[in-house]
């Protein structure tokens, strides 16, 4: 693509030559042993950023061929997620729940009223879900909605229908970027709440899954605890546990 104008009008040149009789001198000398000189244009060893060359392939091909958007943050969205797509099925109808994935498919539409609302496709590495964006959400959210961005959606699920589909209340956008390999797991659980029993229960969770994480406990009054390395957590296996034993809520990552 860095060079194929230039190979066109080249080739376009040498053609409408040799239409008119017109040879080159080099081209008498394609029949000997001699070296030959190279008349082609020289391809740039060159390859598109891992964004752009997989957005060319889903337009082409209507898949991913040679990577995916969420590879390598499988993790982090488990971690912001209450399920996986494909756990959708067997979850109880509008019930409220977090899904991340991929946006594909953004369809921006105009109700009757002129509101704004939209409906795209959120898709994981196993499945996909519709989504329906209604306008009071939209108001608040429709700005970070594009396609191919990477989002935690948080919404109520419709099973009404044969097909589950889900209704956003909440949108936050995934920074890829900013992911590390080890990052910091943070549980708002107020003093006010931790009697004995529950910490009991956070100690077993923590010591259940041992990892790299380091935890941080915000106790409210703008104090936060850095819990002592023992308690270091991998936060992938925990998170789960923990959003069962003290509310979805207290996970802040």
């Amino acid at each position: 693509l860095a060079v194929f104008e230039q190979i066109i009008d080249t080739t376009v040149s040498r053609r409408r030559e040799r239409d008119q009789g017109v040879l080159s001198l080099f081209d008498e000398l394609g029949d000997t042993d001699e070296p030959v000189f190279d008349q082609r244009i020289a391809i740039p060893d060159l390859d598109f950023d891992k964004s752009v060359k997989l957005k060319f392939e889903k337009e082409m091909l209507g898949l991913y061929v040679s990577d995916h958007p969420l590879f390598g943050v499988e993790g982090i969205l488990r971690r912001r997620s209450d399920c996986a797509v494909s756990d959708l099925l067997h979850r109880d109808d509008g019930g409220f729940l977090s899904v991340g994935g991929l946006i594909t498919g953004l369809n921006r539409k105009f109700t009757k009223r002129g509101d704004q609302m939209a409906i795209f496709v959120l898709e994981d590495l196993q499945d996909s879900i519709e989504v329906t964006v209604f306008s009071r959400t939209m108001l608040e959210h429709g700005h970070k909605l594009a396609n191919d961005a990477i989002v935690v959606v948080r919404g109520r699920l419709d099973r009404r229908d044969d097909v589950p589909k889900l209704l956003a209340q909440d949108i936050s956008v995934v920074d890829v970027g900013a992911l590390g390999s080890n990052p910091t797991l943070r549980l708002r659980l107020p003093a006010g709440a931790l009697d004995e029993r529950r910490i009991e229960r956070l100690k077993a969770i923590l010591s259940e899954f041992p990892g790299e994480s380091p935890v941080l406990l915000d106790i409210g009054d703008n104090k936060v605890v850095r819990l002592n390395d023992e308690f270091r957590v991998d936060v992938d296996k925990a998170v789960g546990e923990l959003r069962v034993a003290f509310g979805h809520d207290a996970i802040v990552l």
